[in-house]
């Protein structure tokens, strides 16, 4: 098992491997800032998505539920 900072150190690299550095710090800005639960969210995500449509349902998601304030 790797601890905290591994698995956050891992994750920023894929977050930058696909968005690129800004794009990953933007995205940790956001989940930072919102109110997000990203175990409700991962729920409906289907295991078979690329990264690409994830992101997109990912954006989608916070799009409406900023709309709707929360």
């Amino acid at each position: 098992m790797i601890n905290d900072t591994e698995i956050k150190e891992k994750g920023f690299q894929i977050l930058a491997q696909y968005l690129g550095d800004v794009e990953a710090e933007r995205f940790i800005a956001l989940i930072q800032r919102e109110s997000f639960d990203y175990t409700k969210w991962r729920q409906g995500i289907d295991e078979e998505l690329s990264i690409e449509e994830i992101s997109r349902k990912a954006m989608d998601w916070r799009n409406k539920n900023t709309e709707k304030g929360y």
